[in-house]
This record gives C-alpha cells, sequence and structure tokens, in this order.
C-alpha cells in the first residue's frame, strides 16, 4: 500500500521560522516530523511514500536525500500549490488499483494506520475520513451510520438533530478512482471533492478514533506541546528513578520581564520546569543556546544554579530543576525588620564573587548572547540608549535627543569600564533571580552572563527596587562586598567603591528603561509600578558617581521630578 504525505503548505502560524524553515522538518524529540510521519507509515505496512513540496522544497529534497526510511520515498514538488486534490492528481503514475492513505506532515499521533486501512477495505466507501472529538475544531457532519454527512463551514445537513460534528485528523484513505473526481487541471481542494461526491451519492466513511494521541503543529504553542508531550516522560523517567509512567501535568506559570514561557511539569510528587525560549531556528548567539551553554557550564563549575536535565535547541525548550516559587524579593518583603537579611545577602554576594573565582576560567564568549561582553558599546546602547528611547522618550513621551546627552554618555560608559574589576557578571542579578529552596540559594535567569565589571552585579543586587532594601543596609552590603574584592581579588576598596558608584548609575538607567518598556510595550503593566522606586534613586546614583560630569543628566532628573 502507498502514501502521501502533505508537505507543501507555508506554516503561516509558525512565520517567522516556517519562512526560513519548512513546517515539515520541525523536530519532535529531535526528529523532524515527516521523518516520524515515515517511520510510523513504515512500521504500518506502507510500501512506498510520496511527499509532496511546495514552500522551501530543496530543504525537503535534502532531508530525504540524505537519509533512508526503509522504503522508496518519493517527492513530489509543486511549482505552484495544488491543494490536496491537485498533489494527488499529479501524482497520478505513482499509484497503483490499490487504496491510498493522504496524510498532513505536520502531525503527532499514535493513531493505528494500519487497522486505519483495514476497516477502509472493510467499509465498502471510495473515502474513508479519520474523525476524532476535538472541540473547537469539529467542523464534519457524521452520522448514525458514520458516514459523512456534510462539512460545517459549507452548510449544515438537513436533519442537524440527528448528526454529530467530529474533527479531521488529517489523514483519510481513498480508492484509486479518487482521481476520476478530481478537476484536471489547476488547484483543487479535496473537501469540495468530497462534497461533490456526496452530492452525487457517493458514501464516505467516517473511521471515529477514541483514547488516542493525536496534535498538530498549526501554531508555536501546539508545537511546543507535541514537543513537551513527546520529550517529557523520557524526561521524567532519566531524572526521577520512582517514576512509573504517571500523567504528567502541565501548568503555566507567571512570567517575568522576557518573552519566555514558563510552565510547571508535574507528575506525581515528581515536578519540572519547562522554560520554553521559542522556536530557534539558527542556535548560535541565541537565548535557549546561552542559557543551556552557561547554565551547564556554571553547574559544572559548583555554582548554585538549577540543573538543566534536558533540552531541545529549535523549539527552545528546557527541562529544569524545580526550585519552587521562594525568591529573594518575597523573603525581604515578609521580613520588615530585616531579620536576618543581611547575612543572607553577604552569602549571596560571596555567590556573586565565586562566579568570577570559579566560572571565569573556560566561560566561552561565544556562548553568549547579544554580544561577548558588558563593554563600553553595550552601555552606551543597552543601558543609555535604552533609558533615553524606552523610559524618557518611549514612557514619559519627553522628545530628548540622545545626541544631546552622546558625550555625558560616553563618558559614563568608559568610566564604568576603567574602574570595574573585571570578571564573570551575571549581568542581570536581582532580587527576583534569586531563589531560595531548603536553606540554600540558587541562581536562575543566568542566559545573560558575560565576561564585565563585578560592580555591575553588586549594583543589580542592591539598588534592586524588587527588594527595596534601607540605604543602612544598603551601604553595609556595599562595604561588605568591597572587603571581599579586597580578600578574594585584591581588589582596593576604594576603586572597588568608585566603578561601583559609576555602574549604579548604567545600572539605574537600565532599570528604567526596561521598566519603560515592560509596561508600555509589552503591556506588562505590574512593571510600571516599580517606576517611582527606580527613578527616586538615579539622582542619588549620579551624585555619588561624578555629578559635575554629567550637568545634563542631572537637568533631565530633575526636570521630571527625579531629584
Amino acid at each position: 500500500m502507498k502514501a502521501l504525505i502533505l508537505a507543501a503548505g507555508f506554516g503561516t502560524r509558525l512565520a517567522p521560522h516556517s519562512q526560513v524553515f519548512p513546517k515539515a522538518l520541525f523536530p519532535v524529540a529531535g526528529t523532524p516530523v515527516l521523518g516520524r510521519m515515515l517511520a510510523s507509515l513504515k512500521r504500518a505496512g506502507f510500501t512506498a511514500v510520496a511527499v509532496n513540496a511546495h514552500h522551501l522544497a530543496d530543504h525537503i529534497r535534502s532531508y530525504l536525500d540524505k537519509n533512508d526510511f526503509g522504503m522508496p520515498v518519493t517527492l513530489s514538488v509543486e511549482p505552484e500549490i495544488l491543494g490536496t486534490g491537485g498533489a494527488i492528481r499529479q501524482l497520478a503514475g505513482f499509484w497503483d488499483d490499490d487504496p491510498f492513505m493522504v496524510i498532513n506532515a505536520d502531525i503527532v499521533t499514535d493513531i493505528d494506520l494500519a487497522e486505519v486501512c483495514r476497516c477502509h477495505r472493510m467499509g465498502g466507501a471510495r473515502v474513508t475520513m479519520v474523525l476524532h472529538d476535538r472541540p473547537p475544531f469539529n467542523q464534519v457532519w457524521v452520522d448514525k451510520q458514520n458516514r459523512i454527512a456534510g462539512f460545517a463551514r459549507f452548510s449544515d445537513p438537513a436533519n442537524p438533530g440527528r448528526h454529530r460534528k467530529m474533527a479531521f485528523t488529517g489523514i483519510h484513505v481513498m480508492d484509486a478512482g479518487i482521481i476520476r473526481h478530481i478537476p484536471k487541471d489547476g488547484f483543487s481542494d479535496i473537501i469540495a471533492v468530497y462534497r461533490q461526491m456526496l452530492g452525487e451519492g457517493l458514501p464516505i466513511h467516517a473511521h471515529v478514533v477514541h483514547h488516542h494521541y493525536w496534535q498538530d503543529m498549526g501554531s508555536p504553542d501546539r508545537y511546543r506541546e507535541a514537543v513537551v508531550d513527546a520529550m517529557a516522560p523520557g524526561v521524567f523517567q532519566s531524572s526521577f528513578p520512582g517514576y512509573r509512567g504517571a500523567a504528567i501535568r502541565c501548568r503555566k506559570l507567571t512570567g517575568d520581564g522576557s518573552d519566555r514561557g514558563w510552565f510547571r511539569l508535574t507528575a506525581g510528587p515528581c515536578r519540572l520546569v519547562l522554560a520554553d525560549h521559542g522556536i530557534t531556528t539558527t542556535l548560535p548567539g541565541s537565548e535557549v543556546n546561552a542559557f543551556v551553554r552557561i547554565g551547564a557550564h556554571l553547574r559544572a563549575c559548583g555554582l548554585p544554579v538549577p540543573r538543566i536535565h534536558a533540552h531541545d535547541g529549535f523549539s527552545g525548550l528546557v527541562f529544569l530543576e524545580d526550585l519552587g516559587d521562594n525568591h529573594l524579593q518575597q523573603v525581604v518583603r515578609r521580613a520588615p525588620d530585616g531579620s536576618g537579611i543581611e547575612t543572607l545577602y553577604r552569602k549571596i554576594i560571596d555567590t556573586l564573587f565565586d562566579l568570577t573565582k570559579k566560572a571565569a576560567d573556560g566561560f566561552d564568549p561565544g556562548w553568549t548572547c547579544q554580544s561577548p561582553a558588558y563593554d563600553s558599546a553595550l552601555v552606551r546602547d543597552k543601558e543609555c540608549r535604552y533609558f533615553v528611547d524606552a523610559f524618557l522618550n518611549g514612557y514619559l513621551e519627553l522628545g530628548v535627543d540622545d545626541e544631546d546627552l552622546a558625550t555625558e554618555f560616553d563618558h559614563l560608559a568608559t568610566s564604568a569600564i576603567r574602574h570595574g574589576l573585571t570578571g564573570l557578571i551575571h549581568r542581570d542579578f536581582q532580587s527576583r533571580n534569586v531563589m531560595l529552596k531548603d536553606g540554600r540559594h540558587y541562581l536562575i535567569d543566568f542566559q545573560g552572563a558575560r565576561i564585565g565589571p563585578i560592580q555591575y552585579d553588586v549594583a543589580s543586587l542592591l539598588i534592586d527596587p524588587y527588594a527595596g532594601l534601607a540605604p543602612d543596609l544598603r551601604q553595609r552590603l556595599l562595604m561588605y562586598a568591597a572587603e571581599q574584592g579586597e580578600r578574594r581579588l585584591n581588589c582596593p576598596p576604594d576603586r572597588f567603591i568608585r566603578g561601583y558608584r559609576y555602574c549604579a548609575v548604567t545600572r539605574n538607567l537600565q532599570m528604567l528603561g526596561a521598566f519603560g518598556f515592560l509596561s508600555r510595550v509589552k503591556q506588562k503593566e505590574a512593571f510600571a509600578r516599580w517606576i517611582p522606586a527606580a527613578a527616586g534613586m538615579l539622582s542619588g546614583h549620579i551624585h555619588d558617581a561624578d555629578q559635575k560630569a554629567f550637568p545634563k543628566l542631572t537637568a533631565i532628573a530633575k526636570k521630571i521630578g527625579l531629584g
């Protein structure tokens, strides 16, 4: 028996990724979905398969040429997309007298394809459509004898109360004579062909399946679900020796300022966290690549970061150790008297220095995303210009020209680097990125790590508006950090503190830019509540760094009521 896999579509809902990579080659658990479908057909006893292609057909040709699927596979290229009916017609010379199967390339399923073929032969209809109950996609009317009665997108049957609506799985089997019903040229929608057959009194059988797995990859969310469904059981099995195949439940978690999605996967007492970085067609320089490479390096160096149990680069999915829901911000806010907070922060500052002492050696700048180092160019673009574009202009709509501040920004960027103590920095070392579990603290969101001034991380931790540390506590912790800089890295305290003052300004600018962007552009309005605290710090940080060197920036702070 032969089959046709439909792989000619544009994958519009998966754009822009599908514009450079055909949907049929999107991998699921490491294997392109097209390859998974070919393997399923081989196991079901099919002896030859055709694959139609139009969009990015050369990619599909290359994949088919490089792999052995244990049976002949024919590529049918369509210069103009032909629709399912046209694809069948173009392969007229490929078919023999036996029935054949047509199946969408972009589905992942365990439906028994051999059983579908047996039921078609026994049913006596010229076409068998495989259907299931999948609201809200139920669009095919089926009568009590499991015969197709119509298609809801066109019209309802005469007596809809005697029928039920089901969803088409993208799998159908048809007799070779179907070609006679397909128009001789041009695009042909197979549903239009089926409607014509029904109008002529030719029956179409519905093979209704239950208790099966089926997922299409028509959108990023459904693609993620397909990958998780394929990978998660194996990840739980390898991560938890006591896992015995319990059902895995997925619950979406509250997100952060990034575009990533966060989920908790639970199977009985076993739990993992899933980070969804989004589809990534090019790994080098990507966020997911940085997350995985840097995370593995930090853990290997003994840093307190969550274990990465598994990952899939293309889908952007990372399966992580679940550290719970308790982060540093919550601990600080729950301890209004400050009891134990200073001791905890000192331990976290120790870990900050461990980043350089333990993990700087062997750190590959090629792992990073955005830029390999926190340098003056990054300060100028990602801190200073971000502050002007996203906060002053984007959020406050002041119409400030970045060039008017160019001299001061250049001086700030140069000074932050010149007075900085170079090491490995986290780049977003704030209270929401420090988790606490079983009396230990852990660093998360480390994908932005790179070489840069250590004082930047100290500033990120101490001026963090989420925690809102009291000024006297911030000062004591700064002195502790300076002492550690001298003891562990031979940095004179006055140099350490001077570098900190400049980094406090750059971090403050970055925070305001981020809060403005997230609240206004990303419509994450919860971040706007932190703007007053962050804004209220700015003039003080400018003053502590070198107020005389930044007259225009100081004036802007006063003009907008921050001073």
